[in-house]
């Protein structure tokens, strides 16, 4: 590989969306990393998300809203504050809950998280994304299941300042 190959291949890894890359020929190796900058995304909500209805407005004949789910991940309870913030999703992916299968998830309901610390990672192309707390917050809620496939912008926790 000569310098001109390699100058071209660092321009394609800088306009590209990798980070990494590793090139190995004839007992030649190369690897080029990008620094990525770590995603925070949080949106003040004053009010449920759009579509939702407010505690005790869901009885057993109306079923659910469309869009909402019976599982886990969405709870309505009459002890939800009106005013909290979301953290939502800055990338498609899948959401993990913690480093590794097994191991206790980063955050959970009513732990705090302090500034800079991770909170989930999303996997996107198989780049594993860390996602930080932007300042010290309180989990009020976790709004996705572990393993569960995210949308840009979708709400991942509800947090308190």
């Amino acid at each position: 590989m000569n310098f001109k190959e390699i100058q071209e291949l660092i321009k394609i890894v800088d306009e590209s969306n990798l980070t990494t890359v590793e090139v190995e020929q004839e007992g030649f190796k190369i690897v080029l990393k990008k620094k990525v900058e770590k995603i925070v995304v949080a949106e003040r909500t004053d009010s449920a998300y759009p579509g939702q209805l407010s505690p005790g407005q869901i009885s057993a004949s109306q079923g659910l809203p469309d869009g909402m789910t019976s599982g886990k991940a969405h709870q309505i309870t009459d002890q939800e504050p009106e005013n909290y913030e979301t953290i939502k999703s800055p990338i498609v992916g899948t959401f993990y809950s913690s480093s590794a299968p097994g191991d206790p998830p980063f955050v959970s309901p009513g732990a705090k998280a302090d500034k800079g610390s991770t909170l989930c990672i999303i996997e996107a192309m198989k780049l594993m994304n860390e996602i930080e707390a932007e300042e010290d917050v309180l989990i009020l809620e976790v709004l996705v299941q572990d393993g569960q496939m995210v949308e840009y912008g979708q709400p991942l926790f509800k947090i308190s300042k």
